[in-house]
Formats: structure tokens, sequence, C-alpha cells
């Protein structure tokens, strides 16, 4: 069996759209996010980060997302200036705005809004709430799922397996 310029064509589509959105994302791992007063001081996040096995966490008050804390934030805004992460408050070391992304956003996209911005959590808003959180691993697993299942398509139609 030939592997024509239309069945190439057609894989890459399947590829496409494959690539799943935020939502599909959120609707796998759960929309659980962790989240800390800006009030809170950074020890507390940074325990909280632990106890929860994270590396960020949300930064809300009132319902609203104000920002996002990190390990990161932690590592160059408070040990590295040698200040008391006892003392210092969430909200004097959290990056913020925060950037964020929709359900609708597709994987590809998010993993450039992240690339460019060197972050590595996405959090996730609808309608303004906050629904959950994109991490960067979670972006590369669903790239490389759908490139998996692409491979194993392309394999069966070249193999005289695909029922097409």
């Amino acid at each position: 069996m030939e592997l024509t310029r239309e069945a190439l064509a057609a894989a890459s589509q399947r590829l496409l759209a494959m690539v799943d959105t935020v939502r599909s994302i959120l609707q796998r791992k759960g929309t659980v996010v962790w989240t800390v007063a800006p009030e809170a001081t950074v020890y507390e996040a940074i325990a909280r980060m632990a106890e929860k096995g994270v590396g960020a966490l949300a930064v809300v008050a009132d319902e609203q997302l104000l920002g996002m804390i990190s390990e990161r934030d932690y590592a160059r805004k408070v040990i590295l200036k040698g200040k008391s992460s006892r003392e210092t408050r969430v909200r004097d070391i959290m990056s913020a705005p925060a950037i964020t992304v929709t359900p609708e956003h597709a994987v590809e996209e998010c993993l450039e809004i992240i690339t460019q911005n060197r972050i590595r959590h996405l959090p996730v808003l609808e309608e303004g709430r906050l629904v959950g959180i994109a991490t960067i691993g979670d972006l590369v697993g669903a790239l490389i799922s759908a490139q998996t299942d692409t491979i194993h398509h392309l394999r069966n139609y070249i193999t005289g397996k695909y029922p097409g």
C-alpha cells in the first residue's frame, strides 16, 4: 500500500484534531486548584506547596486571581535577597498579574505562551473564574499523547491495518 499525499494530509489533520485543548486536559487531571491568600507568609505558601506536592499556588482574594507564587519566586525573591520567609508576605513576591488562558486554548498555543514568558504554570479562567491550572507537564504530556496516536495511525495505514 502506497503512502499518498492525501493520506499524509489526513494524518496531519487527525494530529491537529487530537491536540487537546486546555478543557480536555482539565477533564483528565481535574480542576482542583491550590490557592493562598496574598496576606499569607511566604513560609506558609512554601509549606502548602510541599504538602500538596505542587510547584506553584494561585494567589486569590475574594475569588479573584491576583497572581501566582512559585518555588522560583521564593528562590529568587526571598532566599537570594536574604529575606525571611516567615516575615515576607506572598503579595510582596508573587508574579502579577498572572498570565492566563481559557479552556478553549489549544495545547500548542499554551506551550508558546509558557515558552515566551518563561513560566511553568498557566491559570485557566472561564468567565473570570479560576477553573484550573495547566502545567508545562500537562501540556507536554498531551502533545506527546497526540503524536503517539498519530504514529500509531500512520503505522497501521502503512502496514495495511488501517480501517479505511
